[in-house]
């Protein structure tokens, strides 16, 4: 698209026309005058003759035929995979026999929405939210995550090896499980996390208690809580830990969605801790934490944030 403004744009256009069918001028002298080639000049007097002062724009460069198009049958095909069953170009196009360059064109060219901004399991677009200010909303939640025995789990030293470590422990200090309560806010994805040895109702709410002081010592005043509708988080005691200044919230049932700050803390914890290095014992591993969610919170870049940190968005956390 030229600029309106250009000297041979819409109006620069118009007069050299106009200098030819209206005023009668020769072809060469319009060109002369326009300082344009004469095949020029014969173009947009023919353009003015047919469709007068509208034909001066630019035409759109499709072409009239597309004889390798993809059919219109297929593209109905292509639309109706990605609807009904969310799958990707590569494998719709595996299924119908097709480049899966030539389905993403296809998607496109209808602005179907991205799979990474639907949900799953209905289909819809995934709404998105941020609370304004620290504190206005904490995500709290547990993850199970199994121990390591001592001398390495199957993980690293393999399935043999690691299950003779497992059952080589003595009974009484058997791996077991580790539960990490897990406290993430909303606006600045500021996190405090505690490994416990359960998920009762009285381990959940002295979590809550030692997270809000943390919180309040970086300068979060806590207004809203948001968790799933475990046993613990319905309880009475962890209500009484609230205390009255926190409203509580709960999920909708089997909508983990909801709280979902919390789990991509949880899968960004399982990749770059857990599961990060190979750890001889589960006391390595447990050592190796209280750094890591230094890190997270105080120099790690996080991409929702545009690569700002989370106590980037706490007030006077950094004095």
């Amino acid at each position: 698209m030229s600029h309106p403004n250009a000297f041979l744009g819409p109006r620069g256009r118009l007069a050299l026309a106009k200098c030819v069918v209206d005023d009668g001028w020769s072809l060469r002298r319009a060109a002369e005058r326009f300082q344009v080639s004469v095949a020029t000049a014969v173009r947009w007097a023919r353009r003015y003759r047919e469709l007068g002062g509208n034909g001066m724009e630019d035409l759109p460069s499709r072409p009239v035929r597309s004889p390798r198009r993809t059919p219109a049958r297929r593209e109905r095909r292509i639309i109706a995979l990605r609807l009904n069953r969310r799958w990707g170009p590569a494998r719709i196009g595996y299924l119908l026999g097709i480049h899966p360059s030539t389905v993403h064109k296809v998607l496109s060219r209808y602005r179907l929405a991205r799979l990474a901004w639907l949900d799953r399991a209905t289909g819809r677009v995934i709404r998105r939210y941020e609370h304004d200010k620290p504190g206005d909303l904490v995500h709290v939640d547990i993850k199970k995550l199994g121990r390591i025995p001592d001398g390495g789990g199957h993980r690293v030293t393999g399935r043999a090896t690691g299950n003779r470590n497992k059952t080589g422990t003595d009974a009484n200090r058997r791996p077991g499980y580790a539960y990490l309560h897990n406290a993430v806010d909303d606006h600045s994805r500021f996190a405090y996390t505690e490994i416990l040895t359960d998920e009762k109702k009285e381990t959940a709410a002295a979590f809550w208690e030692r997270a809000h002081a943390a919180f309040n010592a970086a300068g979060i005043t806590v207004r809203r809580v948001l968790t799933d509708n475990g046993s613990c988080y319905r309880s009475h005691t962890f209500k009484d830990a609230l205390g009255p200044g926190v409203k509580h919230k709960r999920t909708r049932p089997y909508r983990p969605q909801t709280n979902g700050k919390v789990e991509r803390f949880n899968r960004t914890m399982l990749d770059e801790w857990a599961y990060a290095q190979p750890y001889a014992s589960e006391t390595e591993r447990v050592a190796a934490f209280p750094a890591w969610l230094h890190h997270y919170s105080h120099t790690r870049g996080h991409t929702s944030l545009k690569g700002q940190t989370p106590a980037s968005r706490v007030t006077n956390l950094r004095g």
